[in-house]
């Protein structure tokens, strides 16, 4: 289980470059020496020149790592899909869930919109009919409910 895992921490909190690298498993000073060659990677240096990164710090430094010790690429490969912007930098889990979050929101309202013209026309139906008739249908549908439950 990586340290970030292992973390109380909200994937979107800012980590210290010892969660980062103990995250990734990969040594602070490469951390230090891929953001010489990485514009990409901006961490927030604040008093002490402490380094916090970012989650979007997090996931290029993740991608960097793959490309590099993975996929066997050098440094200057990286940099050029960088360049090409062919390289783009995934989203965070908290990103993805969110994303999936929209997608069913904008599913559902949808529903709710057919719905809601589908109740209109069913109504519309029962305009006409007596009060005595609305009732008796309603606890038609009361025990097929029950029966339903």
């Amino acid at each position: 289980m990586s340290a970030a895992e292992t973390s109380s921490k909200s994937a979107a909190a800012f980590r210290t470059i010892s969660e980062v690298s103990g995250d990734l498993n990969v040594p602070q000073h490469v951390l230090r020496f891929w953001e010489t060659k990485f514009p990409q990677v901006k961490p927030l240096k604040r008093a002490g020149r402490r380094r916090y990164y970012r989650p979007e710090d997090l996931n290029i430094l993740r991608q960097i790592r793959d490309l590099l010790y993975k996929d066997g690429y050098t440094i200057k490969g990286v940099q050029k899909l960088f360049k090409e912007g062919a390289f783009k930098p995934q989203k965070s889990v908290d990103e993805q869930k969110s994303d999936q979050k929209k997608e069913i929101t904008a599913k559902d309202s949808s529903k709710n919109v057919q719905s809601k013209e589908e109740q209109k026309s069913i109504t519309e139906q029962f305009v006409g009919l007596s009060l005595d008739h609305q009732k008796e249908i309603l606890d038609e549908l009361k025990s097929i409910r029950a029966l339903l439950d």
